[in-house]
């Protein structure tokens, strides 16, 4: 199983700001579709954004307009910059890397993000 490694999770107040950095192995980096769920306690894993190997991106309705997907090709990363945080993104978030051919799906362990009100 590949390993994607999350950072930047963490606490913070309402109306501020976070960054989420994923990092893969190049082989499936290159070739995958990149993405960013997110679980609340009791809830299902959602689809927060993603992004294609040529840079188009998909975002939930709900993060429109205030999250930023993005990915750094020279570095195998994928970013989240989470702007303007409510109570209600308060979640677990999770890396995905979603390879076409041969199919495969990659997660990574997590990292929680905690929005105060």
């Amino acid at each position: 199983q590949a390993q994607l490694v999350e950072s930047g999770g963490g606490l913070v107040q309402a109306g501020g700001s976070l960054r989420l950095s994923c990092a893969a192995p190049g082989s499936i980096f290159s070739v995958s579709t990149m993405g960013w769920y997110r679980q609340a306690p009791g809830k299902q894993r959602d689809l927060v954004a993603s992004i294609t190997r040529g840079g188009g991106t998909n975002y939930a309705d709900s993060v429109k307009g205030r999250f930023t997907i993005s990915r750094d090709n020279t570095k195998n990363t994928v970013y989240l910059l989470m702007n303007s945080l409510k109570p209600e993104d308060t979640a677990v978030y999770y890396c995905n890397a979603d390879r076409p051919i041969p199919y495969a799906d990659f997660w990574g362990q997590g990292t929680e993000v905690t929005v105060s009100s």
